[in-house]
């Protein structure tokens, strides 16, 4: 593994013959496989349980999302993956390989970025961070040159490839540190907040270019974000902590049609101040809008609240020019399962 500062197939747990061996498909080990993953810091009743039994297997070639409130325990579980924490009890398994009996074996097919790290070298210029860390990944730089230049293309980072790293913006570093992930030959990457900084034009096109590269060279990554956007967008599945452990594990459509309908956005220019008291002293409203002379609200509940709803406003005379159900997302299902406020952020905290 470099050393940097700074779904198809997930199970909750693997399955396990009688002997306890791990069973694998067509004799394939997983990219990942964690068993009773626990880590605990501290003693006796101060002690704080951060990482709580967890098992996961992750197939190769999968695309997995990590989400967690502060504290959940993905930066110990990711850490302790990457042997950056030593776990109290457990066993991690890289491509089949045992961390704890062969290190250095298991994290040569693993890179990793770090939130809240310095990832590449400030003083060496972009195209040297790259060549460099395929360097200690074990690639002779030249033999990966073209790898190189088209990671250069793909981030927007090849006008830049012969200025120093410290002179550029956040949002630039932060997609050097990208493509320094992928420069070398590694096949399992761990990326924290990987469109931390970058705008919006910049994190669409890191979407679009970071499921590209991992279906074209065949990569598992496992991806923390605060942002749902690219855990929608990017993943196959998303695994869910909550106080150290896993508390949902299944693609992103199955986990958001767990969840009905529970919203209705109905908008008319006759929703005035009163009709909307009214409103909210019967309904949960979670948003008004206006704009003009048209007001949007947006109310949670079932179908028959929507009915109720209906029928108020035809009392009061309310003419609605548009009414929608309003699907749940992932932070929809964020929220419910954690108890997190929806605040588009799952929070940048360590644990």
């Amino acid at each position: 593994m470099t050393s940097r500062q700074g779904t198809a197939g997930v199970s909750a747990r693997p399955e396990t013959a009688s002997d306890g061996e791990e069973v694998r498909d067509g004799d394939a080990p997983a990219a990942i496989a964690v068993e009773g993953l626990t880590k605990r810091f501290g003693s006796g009743d101060d002690a704080v349980t951060a990482v709580d039994d967890v098992s996961v297997r992750i197939e190769p070639g999968s695309v997995v999302g990590l989400l967690g409130p502060n504290g959940a325990g993905k930066t110990t579980t990711i850490k302790s993956i990457l042997g950056m924490v030593v776990p109290d009890a457990g066993r991690v398994r890289i491509q089949g390989i045992d961390v704890a009996e062969d290190p250095r074996q298991a994290y040569a097919h693993v890179d990793a970025m770090l939130e809240g790290a310095r990832n590449d070298y400030w003083r060496l210029t972009v195209r040297e961070n790259l060549r460099y860390f395929a360097t200690i990944g074990g690639v002779a730089p030249d033999s990966v040159a073209d790898r190189h230049d088209r990671l250069l293309d793909q981030f927007d980072l090849a006008e830049k490839a012969d200025v120093p790293v410290r002179n550029l913006s956040r949002g630039m570093k932060q997609k050097v540190s990208l493509a320094s992930v992928l420069a070398s030959d590694a096949d399992v990457v761990f990326l924290d907040e990987p469109t931390l900084g970058l705008d919006v034009e910049s994190s669409l096109t890191l979407r679009r270019e970071l499921r590209r590269i991992v279906e074209e060279r065949g990569l598992t990554a496992v991806i923390s974000s605060h942002d749902m956007d690219v855990i929608e967008a990017v993943c196959d599945r998303v695994i869910i902590m909550n106080d150290g452990r896993i508390v949902a594990d299944d693609t992103v459509a199955n986990l958001r049609q767990g969840f009905e309908t529970s919203a209705f956005r109905l908008t008319s220019p006759d929703l005035d101040a009163d009709t909307l008291a009214a409103v909210r002293d019967r309904f949960d409203v979670t948003d008004v809008t206006s704009r003009d002379g048209t007001t949007t609200v947006e109310v949670a509940t079932d179908s028959d609240g929507f009915y109720e709803l209906a029928a108020l406003l035809r009392e009061r005379s309310v003419t609605l020019t548009s009414v929608a159900t309003v699907e749940p997302d992932l932070e929809d299902v964020f929220v419910e399962l954690t108890g997190e406020g929806k605040t588009g952020r799952t929070g940048g905290g360590s644990r």
